[in-house]
């Protein structure tokens, strides 16, 4: 057995988070949830629920801790979209993000703000708000490019307003 920390090196090691991009379906409209951060940086700033990862904790467990804790939406099927890691992303340091695509049901439209996000809101996709976190906007842009890819939306009455 080692002990904690017995390898540890000298270089500098990144941040590592999990974000989620969770849509719905309301009525011919895309929702997409976003979160208003309590926190620096980009305090007040619209973000997507997500946050650090616990040192003993699986990505996708986090992912739907974050979501739980910033939104109160629990239980709803995740799965991994893409990573995103540019230099620069996040003022605080070098961070790498995993973040996780799911779609909300109708039963998991109630929504209530939590731990550090001030406010959980859906928008419209084709009305989003202008101040966005992070790059998080890239993250949303690739995030409903592959909505429209899903078989679930192609053969939905939504593809023919998208």
């Amino acid at each position: 057995m080692t002990e904690r920390g017995r390898y540890v090196y000298e270089w500098p090691r990144p941040m590592v988070t999990v974000d989620a991009v969770v849509f719905r379906f309301c009525g011919r409209r895309i929702k997409i949830l976003l979160i208003k951060r309590a926190n620096v940086p980009f305090k007040d700033k619209w973000a997507l629920p997500g946050g650090f990862i616990g040192i003993d904790e699986e990505l996708e467990a986090a992912a739907q801790r974050e979501l739980g804790e910033e939104t109160g939406l629990v239980g709803l099927n995740l799965e991994q979209m893409r990573t995103y890691g540019t230099v620069g992303r996040d003022p605080r340091g070098r961070q790498i993000t995993i973040v996780f695509f799911g779609i909300a049901s109708t039963a998991q439209r109630k929504i209530k703000a939590g731990d550090d996000a001030s406010k959980a809101c859906w928008f419209d996709i084709e009305k989003l708000p202008n101040d966005i976190a992070f790059d998080h906007d890239e993250i949303i842009r690739f995030g409903i490019k592959k909505l429209k890819r899903k078989k679930a939306y192609r053969v939905s009455k939504y593809n023919k307003k998208y």
